[in-house]
C-alpha cells in the first residue's frame, strides 16, 4: 500500500504531569501553585490544564473531620442507586450526590488525608475550573486555555476505573458529530464523543494514581479550545445524564426488589 498523496499532517497529542507541586492545605492559593508549577515549560494557546479534584478541594477546605467515612457518605448522598455488601469491608454504595454526579461513595475521599478526615468533592467543580482557568490565564498571557477538574469513576458496562471531568472552563465537553458524515458519506445521527472525558483519562496516563502528580498538560487539541469561550457555552455538568434518560438508575438487585414489591402490591389491590 503506497502512502495517499497530499494527505493531511499527522494530529500529534503531547501530555505532561510536572512533580513537585507538594501538600496542598486549606487556604492555599491552588492557582498560584500551579502556576509556579508549569513556569518551566510554559502553556501555549490552546493548551488544557487538568488537575485533580484532589487537590480542588483540599485548597478550597472541603477537608472535613470524619472518624465515620461512612457517615461523611451517607451526608452527600441524595438518592442511592445500589449497595452491595461485602466480606470484611463496608458496604459499597453507589449514589448520586449534590452535584448530580453518580459514583461510588458519592465520591468521598480518605486516601492521601490526615487519619481522621475525608474530602469531599469541590462544591462547584465548574465554578472551581473557571477560577483557575482566569488565573493562569492572566500568568501566562494567553487567550484560548482549558481547564479540567478530574475524578475517578466507574462505568456501567465495564469493569475498573478511569479519570472522567466533574469540572470544566475553555474547553468543549462533547465533540457533537450528529448531521455530519462518516469517512464512508454515511449520516451520522448519535454520535457525541465525551471529550473532556477523554481529556481526563488521557491525563491519568501520566499523572498516575500514587505519584504525587496532580497536574498534567494537555496538548494538541487545541480545535476544542476555542476562542471567545463564556460560562454560557457549559461545563462538566452538561454530562450530567437527566435521570428520565438513565437506563441504570437503580441496581439490578434494587430493580428485581422493587418489581416484586410493586407486584405485591398490585395483587393486595386486586384482592
Amino acid at each position: 500500500m503506497s502512502a495517499v498523496p497530499n494527505a493531511p499532517a499527522a494530529r500529534r497529542l503531547t501530555v505532561w504531569a510536572p512533580a513537585g507541586l507538594g501538600e496542598v492545605r486549606p487556604g492555599d492559593d491552588l492557582a498560584a501553585l500551579v502556576g509556579d508549577l508549569l513556569d518551566g515549560e510554559g502553556l501555549a494557546e490552546g493548551d488544557v490544564v487538568v488537575v485533580t479534584s484532589k487537590v480542588v478541594s483540599k485548597a478550597e477546605g472541603r477537608v472535613v473531620m470524619a472518624v465515620d467515612r461512612e457517615q461523611a457518605i451517607t451526608d452527600e448522598t441524595v438518592r442511592v442507586v445500589a449497595t452491595r455488601r461485602r466480606e470484611g469491608l463496608a458496604p459499597l454504595r453507589i449514589v448520586e450526590n449534590r452535584l448530580g454526579l453518580v459514583m461510588a461513595a458519592a465520591g468521598v475521599d480518605a486516601s492521601n488525608t490526615p487519619e481522621g478526615t475525608v474530602l469531599l468533592l469541590p462544591a462547584d467543580p465548574d465554578a472551581s475550573a473557571r477560577a483557575l482557568r482566569d488565573a493562569l490565564r492572566a500568568r501566562f498571557g494567553i487567550e484560548r486555555l482549558g481547564v479540567v477538574v478530574t475524578d475517578t469513576a466507574g462505568r456501567a458496562w465495564r469493569d475498573a476505573l478511569v479519570d472522567v471531568a466533574v469540572g470544566a472552563a475553555g474547553v468543549a465537553v462533547v465533540d457533537d458529530l450528529r448531521g455530519g458524515v462518516d469517512a464512508h458519506g454515511r449520516p451520522l445521527s448519535v454520535t457525541v464523543t465525551a471529550v473532556v472525558d477523554e481529556i481526563a483519562s488521557a491525563s491519568e496516563l501520566v499523572r498516575g494514581k500514587a505519584a504525587g502528580r496532580p497536574v498534567a498538560v494537555v496538548r494538541g487539541v487545541g480545535r476544542l479550545v476555542p476562542a471567545g469561550w463564556t460560562p454560557d457555552d457549559g461545563g462538566a455538568r452538561l454530562l450530567v445524564r437527566p435521570s428520565a434518560d438513565d437506563l441504570f438508575r437503580e441496581g439490578s438487585a434494587e430493580a428485581y426488589a422493587r418489581g416484586y414489591d410493586d407486584a405485591a402490591a398490585g395483587r393486595e389491590r386486586k384482592g
